[in-house]
């Protein structure tokens, strides 16, 4: 059996944003990983950098266990993971490096990883894993499991989902298969983590404490705009049952006040969520949890059954008050919709957040004065606002990719930099951006003079701020073949 050190390269230090925000999640994709590992009898470490000072704390971790392996398994369901930022990239290339100078193999996975595995493979890697790459891993493990010698090239020969360097070339081969859900999605392995951290800090931050699960991976539609180097466009569903049985599991073990569901889709069907609401009661798993979903799965029936599951707040993918932008996405939805949404939602009393992206191809200002109009008609409880952020393998990536120069990827999730030729600079944004929390801020008071006039300003200057971008057309597609076309495919992966 082998020693194993699991990581990833998410510091909350390093993105000040988040630091100051102060919710730390457990890195549940990498524990889950550490957990696959020790059932197979290998000895597992964890290296949690979320809470951890930086590099060298990492360097006192490889010290202390001196593993034969390193895994960098980046935490798929923490969103600023995806996000690709650029001080997590230089991280992980530095633990790369310290890992390979004491002499271990080296595999890594991400999103990161997976768009761009030359850099990681550049840093030392031995494997960059594509995709989800379990399967992979696996394989990988139980090679060098047979023969810790094994001369690298033949250690990742023949294998799918994995890049390597043969003969100073890279070798990638992407076709990858999926673990069954119940494998890739199974109990974390909590006792590995310091959560007496996390509570400490949740707890001076905010008074409570709340933790993460998830009862799903990946996402069936196809915004033109969102990244899926891990999951592609499916969406894999664990069983009520078993997701009811974790919540009572955390429960009783941490006690958490909160739990995050980090699904990028929670629920999905009606059916399965008021299954979910049987079980917890049948269980006494009931905590009060936060999900994302979409406004177009929100209705009367899901709204009650998401309350009697105990669900207390609902973030809406809201994107644009403008349907001429959510058809330029490809969103799928309605903007009558997020309205009847967070309507459904208020009416048995959970608390409503839209993600707000501004900036996206073709955006004028009309558009973004329907996603204030937008705001100011739903009042959304709490607003998440960016600019729209190209990554590599989407549409809106390639739409692009000719403008982007020396920066392609956000430093910190608060960086809010336009990395093309929007119709306004990043300073128009942000300063949007701004005004909208403002809105939200006084959303329940009868006047706001001040406000107004911020209004008037940022528009009485908007040209200002207009930048020379080309005209780019809108290639708008039917909702109805966008939605009927998720939900096919996530019937069949369910």
């Amino acid at each position: 059996m082998l020693s194993i050190l699991v990581g990833h390269s998410y510091f909350l230090r390093l993105d000040q944003k988040q630091w100051e925000r102060g919710k730390p999640y457990p890195p549940l994709a990498t524990l889950q990983v550490a957990a696959n590992l020790r059932d197979l009898g290998h000895r597992v470490s964890l290296f949690d950098a979320m809470l951890a000072d930086g590099v060298d704390d990492y360097a006192g971790r490889l010290q202390a266990t001196r593993p034969e392996v390193v895994v960098l398994y980046e935490d798929n369901f923490n969103y600023l993971t995806k996000m690709c930022l650029g001080r997590m990239r230089e991280a992980a290339c530095r633990m790369i490096a310290i890992a390979r100078a004491d002499g271990a193999r080296v595999i890594v996975a991400g999103s990161d990883a997976s768009d761009v595995p030359e850099t990681y493979l550049a840093a030392g890697a031995h494997a960059v894993l594509l995709g989800e790459g379990l399967s992979a891993l696996l394989e990988l493990v139980d090679r060098l499991d047979t023969d810790l010698g094994i001369e690298p090239q033949r250690w990742v020969g023949g294998i799918t989902g994995v890049a390597s360097l043969v003969n100073g070339q890279i070798h990638a081969a992407r076709a990858g298969a999926l673990l069954p859900v119940s494998q890739s999605l199974g109990l974390a392995a909590w006792d590995l983590l310091d959560i007496e951290r996390y509570r400490s800090m949740w707890q001076q931050r905010h008074g409570y404490f709340s933790l993460n699960m998830a009862a799903s991976r990946g996402c069936s539609f196809r915004c033109n705009w969102c990244a899926k180097p891990i999951w592609g466009n499916r969406y894999r569903q664990r069983s009520a049952q078993d997701v009811a049985v974790e919540m009572s599991y955390l429960k009783r073990m941490f006690k958490p006040d909160h739990i995050w569901l980090a699904d990028d889709i929670f629920g999905f069907r009606v059916d399965w969520v008021t299954e979910f609401a049987e079980r917890v009661k049948a269980v006494d798993a009931a905590v009060p949890f936060t999900i994302q979903t979409r406004a177009d799965l929100i209705s009367q029936r899901m709204a009650s059954a998401l309350q009697a599951a105990g669900c207390t707040e609902v973030w809406l993918g809201a994107e644009s008050g403008s349907q001429r932008v959510l058809d330029a996405m490809n969103k799928g939805t309605r903007v009558g919709e997020l309205i009847a949404a967070r309507a459904q939602l208020r009416e048995v009393g959970i608390r409503v957040g839209f993600f707000i992206q501004l900036g996206y191809l073709g955006e004028d200002l009309d558009d973004l004065l329907a996603t204030r109009d937008l705001v100011t008609r739903a009042m959304p409880d709490e607003i998440g606002v960016s600019v729209s952020y190209p990554l590599p393998g989407t549409p809106f990536y390639e739409q692009v990719k000719a403008q982007l120069g020396d920066k392609t990827h956000w430093q910190e999730s608060n960086d809010l930099a336009m990395m093309f030729r929007g119709t306004y600079d990043s300073d128009f944004y942000r300063r949007f951006r701004d005004l909208l929390h403002e809105q939200v801020a006084s959303q329940h008071r009868s006047a706001n003079a001040a406000l107004d006039r911020s209004w008037d300003a940022l528009i009485a200057c908007e040209h200002l701020h207009r930048t020379e971008a080309a005209a780019i057309p809108f290639t708008p597609v039917a909702q109805t073949d966008a939605q009927s076309d998720a939900q096919s495919e996530a019937q069949s992966e369910a």
